[in-house]
């Protein structure tokens, strides 16, 4: 048999479960017999009596059927052939032990007539476990040593690990067993000191991860394994490799290793959100699960970057149903199909809808009853809604007002505003829009007369999401340049999508209704600096091969956000990154009346005066005006 047809046979081993069944009966009963005999053997130093001989075949009559049925109960006729692990050692020396155990009994009971004598059950225990375990392994070895991958003649690389931890040491593992990665180990770096001048599977802990200074003729790339690590950190260690001109990637985010939809092999360039990124936040799961599971979740604006987050973490709840509400049909294929991967097809209904389309909204909230509705379809481009304030106005707070009113309906238990903080004092059309549907959604949990808790969460950009700044610069560099700023000094609050969305699902466990949420997004960070280690993280240096051009402020553009308006009260939540502001809510008859009088003016006003009639409803409201 060649090397390149065991490739072959270790998958016509694993292809058909009745294929695959056989040919581990046959296999583990060869494996079970040759321990026994030399057990029989080495206990009899290789010359066993006739009698011996008769007693070891009379016994395996019974020994070798009850070790195939206690393999078959530790589950080990369900797994494939040449995927082994720690945890189906424990089966096979469990399923063995067994065994052991029933042939010790039966030699009391029959008084060694129908038991081999107990110094071979002993031994026979060791051997049998040793050689199947062994058996496993080798098959494992051939899928991975000789995959066809592994014989494309694509080099090898040599890679230095940056963190001598848990997922450190399982990368290298993956890297030596998976020959098909191309990847050796060469090197591990850390900042423990105590670690320093040891190996790790073989591979010796050079010292601090600096020292690659010195050791990088020895590597082709540079993996850094620190999921916990804090961002300024990891931008240290990322800003030295890019001095030094070698390739660095990085391991998933802890969040993905530990729910397991990643393995810590699947390594990939370093992002801005790593650099960016903040220390992991601990999210209180069991009320979230308390919240979702078992009941009807509907999201609207479901294709968007946080409408689609959000279907990904609800759909983890095991909610009863999740409705996915998306006037794009191309982008509410794309989430059901994620859904579908991830296994959530019973749950999912994907439902084409506009939130000004009331009638289609009624029938899907008579349908289905939500008790929980996530609103996050929104018009959020602001300079694109700086010239038509109409349809940030009917999208954003004509919308709001539909989803709120048919919640309210439908006795849905709480409905969640997704909101941002642009609209804290805004100087745009998009946050102004976005106020007054938190004006109304206060207004109508002060009037109302059903179960629903009306409430909104705030929060800043969302690193990634469309249109925002970052795909903007990566654009941009991709293109050659110039990277365009509008001012030097201009500052954001950025959060991961997973991060808000997470703070979003627990801040909607703590509403008792009427309130406003607003995320601890960290410290504000320069826009500037986001371009800066965009342009490094491409391998290019700011200001040389790549400029920096500042354009000025655009049109209803602030220099920097802000967390909360003069006129709300802070209440302490019962989590550290969820702050909880509470306002004098407007009477929702007179505020229903102004702004349907203002919806109907900005049908037909030009966009200046349209501003202006909003800044009657909110007098905080600094309007960018082309003619002033």
């Amino acid at each position: 048999m060649t090397k390149s047809s065991l490739p072959g046979v270790v998958r016509a081993l694993n292809a058909n479960p009745l294929v695959r069944g056989a040919w581990l009966v046959l296999i583990y009963s060869v494996v079970i017999v040759v321990a026994r005999i030399l057990a029989y053997e080495i206990r009899f130093e290789f010359d066993p009596p006739p009698e011996q001989y008769r007693l070891f075949w009379k016994t395996l009559q019974w020994f070798l059927p009850a070790t195939l049925l206690s393999l078959l109960l530790f589950g080990q006729f369900r797994t494939l052939l040449s995927y082994f692990s720690l945890p189906d050692v424990t089966r096979i020396v469990m399923a063995c032990g067994v065994t052991a155990v029933a042939s010790i009994v039966i030699w009391y009971i029959s008084e060694g007539r129908h038991a081999s004598p107990r110094s071979i059950i002993l031994l026979n225990f060791f051997l049998g476990s040793g050689l199947l375990v062994s058996t496993r392994v080798l098959f494992r070895l051939i899928r991975e040593r000789f995959r066809a991958g592994d014989m494309d003649g694509t080099p090898v690389r040599h890679m230095a690990i940056i963190g001598a931890g848990d997922v450190g040491a399982d990368l290298a593992k993956e890297m030596r067993l998976r020959r098909g990665l191309r990847m050796q180990p060469v090197a591990f770096f850390d900042d423990d000191r105590a670690k320093w001048n040891t190996q790790l599977h073989g591979v010796p802990i050079v010292g601090r991860p600096e020292l690659l200074r010195t050791f990088k003729q020895k590597v082709d790339e540079a993996v850094i394994a620190m999921p916990r690590a804090p961002a300024k950190r990891i931008r240290e260690i990322v800003q030295m490799l890019t001095e030094e001109n070698i390739k660095s990637e990085i391991v998933p985010s802890m969040e993905q290793l530990m729910n397991g939809s990643v393995r810590a092999s699947q390594i990939r360039p370093v992002e801005i959100s790593d650099l960016l990124g903040r220390d992991a936040i601990s999210l209180e799961t069991d009320k979230i699960r308390n919240l979702v599971q078992g009941k009807v979740v509907l999201v609207t604006g479901a294709g968007g970057t946080i409408g689609s987050e959000l279907s990904r973490q609800i759909a983890a709840y095991n909610p009863r149903r999740l409705l996915l509400v998306e006037r794009c049909e191309v982008q509410l294929f794309q989430v059901e199909q994620d859904l579908l991967e991830w296994g959530h097809g019973s749950v999912v209904v994907p439902l084409v809808a506009d939130v000004l389309d009331e009638g289609r909204l009624r029938s899907i909230f008579e349908r289905f009853r939500p008790a929980l509705v996530f609103h996050a379809a929104a018009h959020k481009h602001v300079p694109m809604m700086e010239h038509q304030p109409y349809e940030a106005l009917r999208n954003n707070t004509r919308g709001t007002q539909i989803v709120a009113q048919l919640a309210g309906e439908c006795r849905t238990e709480r409905l969640i505003l997704i909101s941002t903080d642009k609209a804290i004092n805004p100087t745009n059309v998009m946050g102004a829009s976005k106020r007054l549907a938190e004006i109304y959604m206060q207004a109508l949990q002060k009037r109302n007369g059903t179960p629903t808790k009306f409430m909104a969460v705030r929060f800043g950009n969302v690193l990634g999401s469309s249109g925002s700044v970052i795909p903007t610069f990566k654009r941009q560099i991709a293109a050659g340049g110039p990277v365009t700023v509008t001012h030097a000094d201009v500052t954001r609050y950025f959060m991961t999508v997973a991060e808000s969305v997470g703070l979003v699902l627990q801040s909607a466990t703590q509403g008792v209704g009427g309130e406003i949420f607003v995320l601890d997004m960290g410290s504000p960070i320069k826009i500037i600096d986001v371009a800066r280690q965009l342009i490094e993280l491409s391998g290019l240096r700011p200001g040389e091969d790549i400029a920096i051009e500042i354009t000025g402020l655009r049109p209803g553009e602030k220099l920097y956000e802000e967390i909360n308006h003069n006129t709300e009260n802070m209440v302490s939540t019962d989590h550290p990154k969820i702050m909880r502001f509470i306002g004098q809510p407007e009477e929702l008859d007179e505020f229903a009346a102004q702004f349907a009088s203002l919806e109907e003016k900005a049908r037909v006003l030009e966009p200046d005066q349209v501003k202006l009639e909003i800044q009657k409803l909110i007098p905080e409201y600094r309007p960018y005006l082309t003619v002033r």
